[in-house]
Formats: C-alpha cells, structure tokens, sequence
C-alpha cells in the first residue's frame, strides 16, 4: 500500500469532480514534501495538516490548474543523464508539466534537479 499513490489518487478524483478542497490521510512526511513542490508550482493552493494523534490528515486547497498526477510504481533509478528521456516518455511536452523527483537529498522537481 503506496500513502503517496492514495493521496494522489484523491486529489486526481476530487479535481475531476470539480471540488474546492480534498481531505488526505493518513499524513506522510513524503505527502507533505511532495504536495510542497506542487504548491510551490501553483498547482495546489496552501494546505493544512491536522494531527489527531494517529496517523493525521491533510486539508488541500485545489486550484483547478491541475489535470494529472500520479506515481510511477515500481520506482525506478534515474541517472541524471537519462532525466530527458524520461520526461519525453511522461510529459506531453517540455514547457508543459513536471516530473517530481525523490532523491536522497530531498524532494524536487526535474528543473531543480538539473
């Protein structure tokens, strides 16, 4: 059971519906990291962690911006010269979306990983 495919899986089915807000839980570090690149992008609005002494929820603004967002499973390692054909597999094209990255380091996105 992946906390980050559920939770994207949520907010994919929530915007889709058309709603304003999306409940997430349990609440992860990964979650938290994650939905932080995305809101630095603008594809969320701010989001609020509610912790009621087990696993914690997530309270997501939805803007409306976003269409898809989803996990790559089974995860793969990428070498940095092979990020640009990756992101010709997954992106519609190279001003349009991001690849979110997860690397011992932190979580980024394809052009802070560069």
């Amino acid at each position: 059971m992946n906390v980050l495919a559920d939770a994207l899986k949520s907010i994919n089915n929530t915007e889709k519906r058309g709603k304003r807000q999306v409940l997430i839980r349990p609440c992860s570090k990964v979650i938290v990291r994650f939905l932080t690149v995305m809101m630095k992008s603008g594809y969320i609005g701010e989001f609020e962690i509610i912790d009621d002494h087990r696993a914690g929820k997530m309270v997501v603004n939805l803007t409306g911006r976003l269409n898809k967002c989803g996990v790559i499973s089974p995860r793969f390692d990428v070498w940095l010269k092979d990020l640009e054909k990756w992101q010709n597999n997954l992106l519609l094209s190279r001003q349009f979306g991001f690849t979110v990255l997860t690397t011992s380091a932190a979580i980024m996105d394809h052009e802070e990983a560069r």
